[in-house]
């Protein structure tokens, strides 16, 4: 039976990192929502709902699809076992037809909830004891937050060795940072590496500087940032962000250092999801 087009949850609370930047807590009018930590929901709002003020200017919309549901899959990050809420990392694009609409809503405004969470971009192929190196640009980062949430369940610390690398523009877009610098400085078996990449324009800033490729390229650059033996059998690597860091990142691991990509068909310790 095919998903009806009514809004069917709220928007409880949401949380701006930066104007086009923000975290949205969204609450199921049905309840529990289930989902393994990694996966992605759908969000959707109606072409006839307004933009923010914002956005670019967009054509008058249709009357014959002005009920018509724009729909677009975002990962979760709120950790598996937190059922108060469904957490997204999102960012506006001024041009989008989905992104303005969502930074137009204010807590207490209704949206459109997918039925089920898809996706597997999640832990389930990585075995006990392995490391775990997740890298990420912009709110690529979101499936590791629902990663860690719940890794850290009831224990406080991840079970594994976990190192998070995060690159973004500048600093005020490292959505999470106190977050994860927090278990960082609690967890010595977990590394928290932010890096910007207009660093010019960021003039505060004193950590890392750069484009992810370029720590990719650099084998001393990688070993510094990342903190884990870089080897298949001991490593499993998470790649999530833009599609060129995800390629770039690609080759540098299979060519260079011998991963196996996963996939439904071969099980492999390189995972991907391109997100943009």
């Amino acid at each position: 039976m095919a998903a009806s087009k009514e809004y069917n949850a709220t928007l409880v609370q949401r949380v701006d990192i930066t104007p086009h930047l923000a975290i949205f807590r969204v609450k199921p009018d049905d309840g529990d929502f289930a989902f393994t930590a990694g996966q992605f929901a759908v969000l959707g709002m109606k072409y006839n709902a307004p933009r923010a003020a914002d956005s670019d200017e967009e054509e008058p919309v249709d009357e014959a699809k002005a009920e018509r549901l724009i729909r677009r899959a975002y990962s979760i990050s709120s950790g598996s076992h937190e059922n108060e809420f469904l957490e997204f990392y999102i960012s506006m694009v001024q041009s989008g037809q989905l992104t303005p609409r969502l930074f137009a809503l204010q807590p207490g405004d209704r949206l459109w909830l997918g039925p089920k969470a898809s996706g597997m971009f999640t832990l389930d192929q990585t075995p006990p004891g392995k490391s775990i190196l997740m890298i990420a640009t912009g709110t690529g980062l979101a499936p590791y937050i629902s990663m860690v949430r719940t890794m850290a369940m009831g224990v406080g610390c991840p079970a594994s060795q976990l190192a998070i690398v995060h690159g973004a523009s500048y600093s005020w877009d490292l959505g999470y940072r106190n977050e994860l610098q927090s278990l960082a400085e609690k967890c010595p078996n977990f590394h928290y590496a932010p890096i910007i990449s207009r660093p010019e324009k960021d003039p505060d800033w004193s950590g890392r500087t750069g484009r992810l490729n370029t720590w990719f390229e650099d084998p001393e650059k990688l070993r510094e940032v990342a903190q884990l033996p870089l080897d298949p059998s001991q490593t499993h690597i998470f790649l999530c962000g833009n599609p060129g860091m995800v390629e770039s990142a690609e080759a540098v691991f299979t060519q260079q250092y011998g991963y196996v990509k996963s996939s439904a068909k071969e099980s492999g310790s390189l995972h991907l999801e391109k997100y943009w």
